[in-house]
């Protein structure tokens, strides 16, 4: 694929990004004229439509924007360095460690004596999950090394919550901790958008140089070395990206998954299966799938509220369901 393609595909998706972020503004159990609350916002008349168009509308579409983004470049850069279709942003233990991290926040009670403890607590459970990881498999090891260390961090960190939710204090406690794992991005601010922004924006700038080494990788390993790819460097770099943007971005969403394995798998055939290009196309891919999930659960009737965590599940799951299917029959 060319430039001019690779730009052409991307200038398609930012418009189909740019509309339904604008229709993320309209869509909710209460339409609201937007221009009319954009204008009511600049004259600073504290009208109903102004309020919900500033502090509930405009925060939820920005966090799904960011969040969807992250998990997109985080899932396409994870396949890319371990050269499997079905890798996802959490196979490292990112997402279970900032998982982790948050519900001890919830636990101790520490997230309603500091706001900023819930993102700290998701970021810093990221970082050592994925140090662990890193550790575990040390510091030559090859890819299928890597998924093993990833998989007993990710059982580690999942047995944790269900230890911490067995002992919680209260069923309220319980109550807090299970809806903010099936993650949902209903309730954001946008508090909750600046406090995610530092981090996700420097994982993203981590991740900024390594389409070339990607691009490397696919002729293996050796093949990458010879043409001066230091691989110990490029996992470390993108382990270190991935923790703390998907740490950053989860501590406030919560769980969301199948976004990071199945934007990139879609777009990597328009993209001629080049992980470099991948990288720029499956951000704003994720964005798009983000923003249409939490369009779609808005539509659901009144009063039954629908996690978007759990549609991204529902249609997710099936999906990698069906890649195993496709890779078994290509398995000789």
């Amino acid at each position: 694929m060319d430039t001019r393609g690779q730009l052409r595909l991307n200038l398609i998706l930012g418009c189909v990004l740019a509309g339904l972020f604008l229709l993320s503004l309209f869509v909710g159990s209460n339409p609201v004229p937007v221009m009319q609350a954009v204008v009511d916002s600049i004259n600073r008349d504290p009208s109903i439509i102004s309020l919900i168009l500033t502090e509930v509308r405009l925060p939820r579409a920005l966090i799904a924007l960011i969040t969807g983004a992250t998990l997109g470049v985080c899932g396409a850069a994870m396949q890319g360095l371990l050269r499997n279709p079905l890798a996802s942003p959490g196979l490292i233990g990112s997402a279970s460690g900032a998982a982790l991290g948050t519900v001890i926040v919830l636990y101790s009670g520490w997230s309603a004596v500091f706001w900023l403890a819930l993102p700290f607590g998701g970021m810093l459970g990221s970082l050592l999950a994925t140090l662990m990881v890193y550790l575990l498999a040390g510091r030559d090891s090859g890819s299928t090394t890597l998924i093993l260390a990833g998989v007993a961090i990710n059982t580690l960190s999942l047995s944790l919550i269900s230890l911490l939710l067995n002992l919680a204090p209260s069923p309220y406690a319980v109550k807090e901790m299970v809806l903010w794992m099936l993650g949902s991005i209903a309730h954001g601010s946008m508090n909750d958008f600046w406090v995610m922004l530092p981090g996700t924006l420097l994982g993203w700038f981590l991740l900024t140089g390594t389409g070339r080494a990607l691009d490397a990788l696919t002729l293996g390993e050796d093949t990458a070395t010879t043409m001066g790819i230091h691989l110990p460097r490029l996992r470390w770099r993108i382990f270190l990206a991935t923790a703390i943007a998907l740490g950053s971005a989860v501590s406030v969403t919560g769980a969301i998954g199948f976004v990071g394995l199945v934007v990139p798998h879609l777009l990597r055939p328009l993209v001629g299966f080049q992980p470099g290009r991948l990288l720029t196309a499956s951000a704003i891919g994720g964005a798009i799938l983000l923003l249409a999930a939490d369009i779609a659960v808005r539509l659901f009737p009144a009063g039954t509220e629908i996690k978007v965590g759990v549609l991204t599940s529902l249609v997710g799951a099936p999906f990698f369901l069906h890649l195993i299917l496709k890779s078994r029959r290509w398995q000789p």
